[in-house]
């Protein structure tokens, strides 16, 4: 049986945006760098538990809400 690839889907662009943010304001209000920010927008790194706890928070959403899987 072979694995299928699995990568994170995030509404974080969505969100910052609609919050009126920048990359680097919302990269200081998490603790990371605005590159960061912008490889997890682009869907090029999984951000940890942690950190994917933070962003819920700051948003006032479920992770659930922000992070998904695509098989």
């Amino acid at each position: 049986m072979a694995l299928m690839a699995e990568s994170i889907l995030n509404t974080v662009s969505n969100l910052r945006q609609k919050k009126g943010l920048t990359q680097e304001e919302f990269a200081q209000k998490v603790g990371v760098t605005r590159q960061t920010v912008i490889a997890i927008e682009k869907g090029n790194y999984t951000p940890s538990v942690l950190l994917a706890l933070k962003i819920a928070s700051f948003f006032k959403v479920p992770v659930e809400q922000i992070f998904s899987i695509k098989k």
